[in-house]
Formats: structure tokens, sequence, C-alpha cells
């Protein structure tokens, strides 16, 4: 049977105050010596909104199929998880299963970059469909800045996400005023004039509620 490698599994973090630099080191030594392949880790610093001081573990891309049969590791995995990481962590956690979306991304899953910028958008009650089409007109708006942007949908996760991940290729200067024309402008050039007001008419209708943060990778605690 066909197994799609779409599904990311994220973690969520955070070490006490006075332990960072031991957690980091453990962390570290855990992602490289216990997950590859399907497990693999990369680890992202988390640098602004609620979240921020926090570590983003995104574990995968791997399929449902191989999800069944992941178990925990084993004995060892788990032993040093508990004694060596798990020590230095405080009780907030979180955790979210994601599947990529490729028909409403404009960058490949494997694609990523050292900076990114993560939005987390909630659909009011039975407005799913209607928050998908609002990202749906956004693609255009994305291939004609040359902005780097996967789609996510979170699954079984708590309240019914869509999550972009803006890939900063570029890096931080791209947040720059003038690198890119705004986007109201972008918009109405990509989806006809007007537009733009029509989007935000209907972004009021679908969403609840939205919110963003930046992260910044850290490959010297990520797999290897």
């Amino acid at each position: 049977m066909g197994q799609t490698k779409n599904v990311v599994n994220s973690n969520r973090y955070f070490p006490k105050a006075d332990k960072v630099l031991e957690f980091e080191k453990a962390l570290a030594a855990h992602a490289q010596k216990y997950h590859t392949g399907d497990w693999k880790w990369r680890v992202y610093e988390i640098q602004s909104g609620p979240d921020a001081g926090g570590y983003h573990v995104a574990e995968g891309p791997t399929s449902w199929e191989a999800s069944d049969t992941r178990g925990n590791l084993g004995a060892a995995h788990n032993t040093d998880w508990n004694k060596t990481v798990a020590v230095y962590l405080t009780d907030k956690a979180s955790s979210v299963y994601s599947v990529f979306v490729d028909s409403l991304s404009n960058v490949q899953l494997t694609d990523y970059s050292d900076k990114i910028i993560i939005n987390h958008m909630y659909p009011k009650p039975g407005m799913i469909n209607g928050v998908i089409e609002l990202v749906k007109r956004l693609k255009n708006v994305w291939k004609s800045g040359n902005e780097s942007v996967a789609v996510y949908q979170a699954v079984s996760s708590g309240e019914p996400q869509m999550i972009t991940v803006t890939r900063l290729k570029g890096g931080l200067k791209e947040l720059a005023d003038g690198y890119r024309k705004p986007l109201p402008e972008r918009y109405n050039a990509a989806n006809g004039a007007g537009s733009w007001d029509n989007y935000l008419a209907d972004y009021s209708k679908y969403v609840e509620s939205r919110w963003s943060e930046l992260l910044f990778y850290r490959a010297d605690l990520s797999s290897k």
C-alpha cells in the first residue's frame, strides 16, 4: 500500500529558566541518537508570540500508516528522554498532528528555511471550507510576490485549524517595508480590482481568531 509522507507531528517544550543550556545539550543528544528517518526532528526556537522561549520540535514527515506502527521507539528511547531531557522541562507543553496540503501550498514540503513565520487560523464553527477558500485566494498572491508558503491542516489536535508557514528564504529582510508591495495591492492585482475588500468581508465571516509567531531553526539541536 502506498504511503504518502505528508504528516507532521509538532511538539512544543518549555525548559526551566535556569536549565536552558542543560536542556539544549540533552535535547540535541537525544535527537541525534534516536530520531532518524521518518522520526527525524527539526528543532526551532520560538522567538515571538505566546510561546516565545519555547522549542518547536517537528517530527517527520511521515505517513499515517507508518505512525500506526511507530510505538514509543523502545525502552532505551523512553529512558533517555525521561532521565536526560524531561527533567529540565516545565509542565507547559503541546502537541499537534497536521497534514501538509500540497494543493494550497506554493513550496514543497521539505523545501525548508532557517527562519519561518507560523500563522494559526481558527475557523468559526462550520466554516472550515470558507477558510480553505480564503487560503486558495492567497496562493495567487504568494506566487506573484515570490513568497514560499507551506499550508497544513491540523488533525485531531484541538480546535480545527489551518496553519500557514511562511518560509523566509531571504531572511528577516523580507519583513522590511518596501521589500514587497503592500498585501492589499498585491491581492487586487492577483485576484481582480476590489477583491481585497471582498476578502476582508469573507475573513470576518469565516475566521474566529488568528495569531502568528516567528521561529528560528536550530540545526545544532536537530537530527543529523
